[in-house]
C-alpha cells in the first residue's frame, strides 16, 4: 500500500472512487481534503477500488474508506501497513453505518468513541432558504435590520471579475479576527487561501454580499452528493449586523434549491460557532467516531 500527496490532478479520481459509496460528511469530498491537505498532512492510496485517506504518516490516522461492503480486507490491509511501521491503527473519521460494520467484523477489537467536535450540521435546504417558522424569527429580524440599515445592498456570484476583490475582503477579515495570533484561525486561513487560489479548478461556487458597493461577506460551496449541498466557507464582517445571516440565506437561495439538505460542516469545538450553528436548528447531526485498535487483528 503506497500513499501519495493529494494534488489537484487527483480530483477526477477522488470523485470517481467516492461516487460508488456516498457519505454525507465533509471528509468524503475532494475539495475538503485538498484545501486542508497541508494542515493535516493528508495523503491517499487505493485498495480494491476504494479510496484511503491518511493524515500525518508519522502518527497516522485514517478516514474510514467509503463504499466498502465487506470491511475486513481493507481494514486488514491498513493494519498491515501501519504494523510494518510499528504504528497504531486509528480511524479518525467513522460514520454510524461504518461503525456498525467495523464492530461486527472485529468484535471487541476497537475502542470506538464519538467525536462531538467533528459532527457535521445538516439542515433542511428549504428552511435555510425561506427561514420560515418561529424558531428562525431571530434570523429574519437580523436580516431585516441589515436591509433597513443598508438599502444599497446586493448579492452576486463569484466570477473571474470579482474573485480578487472577494479574496481581499477575506484577508481583511483574517487580519481583524487575529488569524496570526490564533492557531486554529491561522490553519483555517490557509485552507481558505487554497480555496481562493484554486477556486475554479475545484469546481466551487461562490457568492458575495455587498453594501454600498463594498464586499462585506462571502460564501463558497459545492454539491456533496445527489441530495446534499456542502458549504465549505462563510465569512462576514462581525460588526455588520445581519451580514452573516443574509449571506447564509442568499447563498442557499442561489445554490441549494435543488437539494434536500445543506451540510454546513462541523464546529471544530468552537463554542461560539457551535451556538451559531445550533441556532439554525439543524435537522440532524452527522455523527462521527474515532476508532482505535486495542490489540492485534
Amino acid at each position: 500500500m503506497t500513499f501519495s500527496p493529494i494534488k489537484l490532478e487527483n480530483k477526477d479520481l477522488f470523485e470517481r472512487l467516492l461516487r460508488h459509496g456516498h457519505r454525507g460528511a465533509l471528509e468524503y469530498n475532494f475539495t475538503s481534503n485538498f484545501i486542508w491537505r497541508e494542515i493535516y498532512k493528508l495523503q491517499f492510496s487505493q485498495f480494491q477500488g476504494n479510496l484511503i485517506i491518511m493524515s500525518n504518516e508519522e502518527e497516522p490516522t485514517f478516514i474510514f474508506p467509503s463504499g466498502v461492503q465487506d470491511v475486513t480486507p481493507i481494514v486488514r490491509a491498513i493494519y498491515d501497513h501501519v504494523s510494518a511501521r510499528k504504528q497504531k491503527l486509528v480511524f479518525n473519521t467513522l460514520l454510524e453505518e461504518d461503525r456498525v460494520k467495523l464492530a461486527a467484523a472485529f468484535p471487541g477489537k476497537f475502542l470506538i468513541e464519538p467525536i462531538r467536535d467533528a459532527y457535521d450540521y445538516l439542515y433542511e435546504a428549504d428552511r435555510l432558504i425561506t427561514l420560515t417558522g418561529k424558531k428562525l424569527s431571530a434570523k429574519r429580524n437580523h436580516i431585516n435590520r441589515f436591509k433597513a440599515m443598508n438599502t444599497d445592498w446586493s448579492y452576486e456570484n463569484i466570477t473571474p471579475d470579482n474573485i480578487d476583490e472577494a479574496h481581499e475582503m477575506s484577508l481583511i477579515w483574517c487580519k481583524l479576527a487575529g488569524c496570526t495570533e490564533n492557531a486554529d484561525l491561522f490553519d483555517e486561513s490557509c485552507a481558505v487561501e487554497q480555496a481562493f487560489n484554486h477556486f475554479f479548478d475545484l469546481g466551487l461556487t461562490g457568492g458575495i454580499l455587498r453594501a454600498d458597493g463594498k464586499i462585506i461577506a462571502f460564501a463558497m460551496g459545492q454539491p456533496l452528493n445527489e441530495n446534499t449541498y456542502l458549504i465549505h466557507i462563510e465569512k462576514a464582517f462581525h460588526d455588520i449586523q445581519g451580514a452573516y445571516q443574509l449571506i447564509n440565506q442568499q447563498f442557499a437561495e442561489a445554490n441549494c434549491k435543488d437539494f434536500q439538505y445543506i451540510n454546513r460542516e462541523d464546529d471544530a469545538g468552537d463554542e461560539g460557532l457551535r451556538r451559531a450553528k445550533l441556532s439554525y436548528y439543524p435537522a440532524d447531526l452527522v455523527v462521527k467516531y474515532k476508532a482505535t485498535l486495542l490489540t492485534t487483528l
